[in-house]
């Protein structure tokens, strides 16, 4: 657990090796403070566990998405959900084969997740986002959906946050 005194509202979490790292502002109550390990190692093994389980069956939807709307053209050699991209949606090697989506898309409505799934495959085909590589994703008929969806979460995220609650002792 780290204390910061630079962090003021949020809490976040992650693993180093084989240890996991809590980060809670300094002014935080030992209950608080309690209450946020407990919440955010909860968190990130339900993260764990989706993204064990999901990527073989991320891998399937990648390979139908490319059948349905590439022609089958796009086959990746690997499809992975990943926690290190906080920045972007999702990223493509296309010399490796690699897709990596971002955690953060789980949950989401599945024809945003597909969008970005396909996004990726778009760019094993066409590196850039140029003409031909948008020409490429105008068969998905939800694109501009969810890039409007996609939009509004990030949106969403530069709002003030409300304080949090106080932590509840059971009385």
């Amino acid at each position: 657990m780290r204390r910061s005194t630079r962090r003021r509202r949020t809490v976040s979490a992650y693993r180093e090796g084989n240890r996991t790292i809590v980060l809670i502002p300094a002014r935080m109550s030992a209950a608080e403070e309690k209450r946020w390990v407990a919440l955010m190692l909860d968190k990130l093994a339900a993260q764990e566990s989706k993204r064990v389980l999901g990527d073989e069956a991320l891998a399937a939807r990648a390979a139908q998405l490319s059948g349905q709307y590439l022609g089958g053209r796009a086959v990746p050699d690997t499809v992975r959900w990943v926690t290190n991209q906080n920045t972007r949606w999702g990223s493509c090697t296309p010399a490796e084969g690699s897709i990596r989506l971002s955690h953060r898309l789980q949950g989401m409505p599945e024809y945003v997740v597909d969008y970005v799934l396909l996004h990726e495959l778009a760019h094993l085909l066409v590196p850039g986002h140029g003409p031909k590589f948008w020409g490429l994703l105008e068969a998905y008929p939800r694109t501009e959906r969810a890039r409007g969806y996609l939009e509004g979460v990030v949106a969403a995220g530069r709002l003030p946050h409300p304080p949090l609650p106080p932590a509840r002792d059971g009385n």
